[in-house]
């Protein structure tokens, strides 16, 4: 089969991007997406999407289409097995990217595992589209354009998916994740976060934090009582308030954390308050967002949000805050350097989402060093003078 490394495509191509992933993976392919739509004015641009992710992206101009698959009905082989009835659902699920009709399909994912690989093949070769673009890293037989894949943490994954993009003839102007926030999203932010303060009483800086990490890898969290403690060492070096960031199901986590703090920070959980998109515009008006490896990480560094991200077993090389700066003044990661990290998503492997079962990646980090970034970043953002 023909294949080569970069194509141009036509004025009105038709274009299908798939990221079948969660909000913080879709957030690192809004560059990628904003490129193709500057290079391409009159493409019909369509996005395939998880229905985690589906509404993240409503309302911005660079995506015509916004195509919702569930993934996790085919995840496994077992699930055919278990359920044929997903065959099926699969089926008429996938009637519209034949229908599509598009000339390149542009896949913003890693071929880690066989049945991802074999998933992935299916998924492309169902359009139709002449053009099969994605990342080779010797599993790609089935694209005709490929992007040498150096592994994980190689590049960042953001300029991953730009790589694809360019692939594709995509000119990379601007490398700054986006999302489209609308007045009413804003205006329920700022009650959230403001209340009946003024500008008067508002107790600033107001820092803003995650504890959490979303359901699929909890392994990813720094321990509550180091959240706690991180909270009461900013409380008397900085003073301000703390808003504890979550979903409904980190309610417990966070009344955890507020138990185990000592000072008399004022701090409020906004667990399950508010859409993720009002979350985003939340984290705009925030000082400060202080998280481990997860959405809510990602959608501060899209709010331009100075950001400081923990990292453990994860890839901070690969997942790390994105702020499409050569050297970043809004975003930092905090991290140990042990001979065994990262140990998810590791050069080309998936490695163990879990870790291992002491994880001294997350245990033996204190508190001292977080404090340390997050006070700088502070300073150098200008939300603190002393």
């Amino acid at each position: 089969m023909m294949h080569t490394t970069q194509i141009t495509l036509p004025e009105n191509a038709r274009i299908l991007v798939v990221k079948l992933a969660g909000i913080g993976d879709l957030l690192l392919a809004t560059p990628a997406l904003r490129a193709l739509r500057e290079s391409y004015p009159n493409a019909r641009i369509d996005l395939l999407v998880t229905p985690d992710s589906a509404g993240l992206l409503n309302g911005w101009n660079a995506i015509d289409h916004i195509i919702v698959l569930d993934k996790y009905l085919f995840d496994y082989p077992k699930q055919f097995i278990k359920h044929p009835g997903n065959l099926k659902r699969l089926l008429h699920l996938l009637r519209p990217l034949r229908e599509g009709r598009y000339d390149a399909v542009l896949l913003f994912h890693h071929l880690t595992l066989l049945f991802g690989r074999l998933k992935h093949q299916a998924l492309m070769r169902v359009t139709g589209a002449k053009w099969r673009v994605g990342l080779d890293n010797g599993h790609g037989w089935f694209l005709n354009v490929r992007v040498k894949d150096e592994g994980f943490g190689a590049m960042h994954e953001a300029d991953y998916n730009m790589a694809v993009a360019a692939a594709a003839g995509a000119t990379i102007r601007d490398k700054s994740l986006f999302l489209p926030l609308s007045d009413e999203e804003r205006t329920a932010a700022r009650l959230l976060v403001y209340g009946e303060a003024t500008e008067e009483t508002l107790q600033r800086p107001i820092i803003a934090m995650h504890p959490g990490s979303g359901g699929y890898s909890t392994a990813r969290r720094w321990a509550p009582e180091k959240f706690a403690q991180l909270a009461d060492t900013l409380y008397h070096d900085v003073g301000g308030q703390l808003l504890l960031m979550g979903g409904p199901e980190e309610a417990e986590l966070h009344q955890q954390i507020i138990s185990l703090m000592r000072s008399e920070m004022p701090v409020r959980s906004l667990a399950g308050k508010g859409s993720i998109k009002v979350t985003a515009a939340a984290l705009e008006l925030v000082d400060l967002f202080v998280g481990n490896d997860s959405g809510l990480m990602h959608l501060a560094a899209a709010a331009r949000t100075p950001t400081v991200a923990i990292f453990g077993l994860s890839n901070y090389k690969a997942w790390g805050p994105y702020t499409g700066e050569p050297q970043p003044k809004r975003a930092t990661v905090v991290h140990l350097d042990l001979p065994c990290m990262p140990c998810f998503y590791r050069e080309h492997m998936l490695g163990t989402p879990e870790g291992c079962a002491t994880r001294d990646c997350l245990a033996l980090l204190g508190v001292d060093p977080v404090a340390v970034a997050a006070r700088r970043l502070l300073r150098e953002t200008g939300k603190v003078q002393r």
